[in-house]
């Protein structure tokens, strides 16, 4: 009996799934102040960029700028917003301000000299085991990462497939990077964030993220890929 099949007809090939999108987000830490370096600010208002800080913005925009940019993001700081508005002005974009990209709230050692801090016994904690230390009427680094690992997760949901620049701080971005790579929050203190310099996550869903550049203030970020 026949039925006009036959068996060994080769099958039409499959199309490939396609990867999911690729979505960036690039992380700047403001540029310099007057006191960065000597105090430790954390979220004392009023406190700008000195003249290096502008300049390192303006040199910031020219490199972000060398590709598609589809959202500005900033910490709601002054230091922050001015650091943004270069970029903001050049790709005409509008700069969001998203609270849990802020400083970490260092309570108590707001404002104080850095110099003094490095002679307490707490010192220690903050540089060795900082995921066991709260700052004096402050925040603590578990939860200070908590709420920035939250917030980049929030505004890359929101721009799927494209290009975003976040503005924030020091500490902020070390412990989002850790996050990142897989670190352990108390190693936290060995990665690196200059002023303006710009570090990179790449995400695709149900895949690890891809650190792609850590505290860069030199090279081009045209090109950007994760490999």
């Amino acid at each position: 009996m026949t039925t006009g099949e036959n068996p060994t007809a080769p099958t039409a090939p499959q199309e490939p799934t396609p990867a999911p999108p690729t979505t960036l987000v690039i992380l700047v830490r403001h540029g310099a102040t007057p006191t960065t370096g000597r105090l430790l600010p954390g979220r004392a208002p009023g406190l700008g960029l000195s003249d290096l800080g502008r300049q390192q913005a303006e040199r910031a925009a020219e490199r972000l700028t060398a590709r598609t940019i589809d959202a500005l993001y900033s910490s709601p700081l002054q230091r922050t917003r001015e650091t943004a508005q270069p970029t903001a002005e050049r790709t005409g974009l509008t700069v969001s301000e998203d609270a849990g990209l802020i400083e970490c709230d260092v309570g108590e050692w707001t404002g104080q000299a850095i110099a003094d801090l490095a002679k307490l016994p707490e010192w220690h904690t903050v540089q060795a085991e900082p995921d066991a230390f709260t700052f004096p009427g402050g925040e603590s680094f578990v939860q200070m990462q908590d709420r920035m690992v939250a917030a980049l997760g929030r505004i890359r949901d929101a721009h799927l497939g494209g290009t975003v620049v976040c503005f924030s701080h020091a500490d902020p971005i070390r412990v989002a990077l850790a996050d990142a790579l897989g670190t352990p929050l108390n190693r936290f203190q060995r990665i690196s964030v200059d002023p303006c310099s710009v570090s990179v996550i790449s995400h695709q869903e149900g895949r690890d993220p891809v650190v792609l550049t850590v505290n860069s203030t030199q090279s081009s970020l045209a090109d950007l890929t994760a490999s």
